[in-house]
């Protein structure tokens, strides 16, 4: 209804929700933008409730606000954050919460994000916005660890809409390869777990942390000798790619 009032609307998601957006309306509106992002995969609303209602109990409260990444710590050791309306709060670092560790092992994803069709460099959106994993590597002098943003432009309207901006902000264009060598998320979903299925059947009827420490915990050994594997993809050479610092 307010694309067909001609106002302008910006909406935004994870790039199946663009793709579903764009099916339904079946045309293009000049007022409609639409921004996504590298999505690593979207946790089960089952899972997500369970663990709330976890949080909750050990809280003895109901939930007032959530911050799934609070930057407490810094950006690169977010934290998950709760507010309850007894004015308590929980916050724990990523690797010290639960859901946390299942959504990060990748053990409680909907079964769609495990072969998602909308992995892609060249996507429907107009912008595309995520965290610039592997900063430090490239542009040393933009890594302040309270977070660099990666800013893909896809369309003439998404670059349109940069430019209106970019006088207030710190930003560089950077090369395609080089800005998603840390964001694996862009062209590939990640594997289902052997686990998954034992994790979902038994997070439906036993405790939360207890099922969580079952499957996604991490043995010490395998922890110390576990590395990241960086992926090699070519060059996309008609996109714009620029990661941003908002000026403080």
């Amino acid at each position: 209804n307010f694309l067909k009032q001609n106002r302008l609307v910006l909406f935004t998601g994870t790039p199946c929700q663009i793709g579903g957006l764009k099916s339904y309306l079946r045309k293009d509106y000049e007022n409609l933008i639409c921004q996504d992002i590298i999505c690593h995969g979207v946790p089960s609303p089952m899972v997500w409730d369970k663990y709330i209602e976890y949080r909750e109990s050990c809280a003895s409260s109901s939930t007032q606000r959530i911050a799934f990444r609070q930057k407490n710590e810094g950006w690169n050791r977010f934290s998950v954050s709760f507010l309850f309306e007894n004015n308590t709060e929980y916050c724990k670092t990523l690797d010290k919460d639960l859901m946390m560790t299942a959504f990060l092992r990748n053990t409680c994803l909907r079964p769609s994000c495990y072969d998602c069709s909308f992995k892609s460099a060249s996507r429907i959106s107009d912008i595309t916005l995520a965290d610039f994993w592997g900063i430090q590597n490239i542009k040393p002098d933009m890594d302040d660890d309270k977070g660099t943003s990666l800013v893909i432009v896809h369309s003439k309207k998404g670059e349109k809409l940069f430019n209106l901006i970019k006088d207030n902000i710190v930003f560089c264009e950077t090369d395609f390869t080089q800005s998603i060598k840390g964001n694996f998320s862009m062209l590939h979903s990640v594997d289902i777990p052997e686990n998954r299925k034992n994790f979902m059947l038994d997070i439906k009827n036993e405790a939360f942390d207890v099922v969580v420490k079952r499957y996604c915990t991490i043995p010490l050994m395998k922890r110390i000798k576990s590395k990241g594997v960086r992926i090699t993809i070519s060059v996309l050479k008609k996109t714009k790619f620029l990661p941003i610092i908002k000026k403080s």
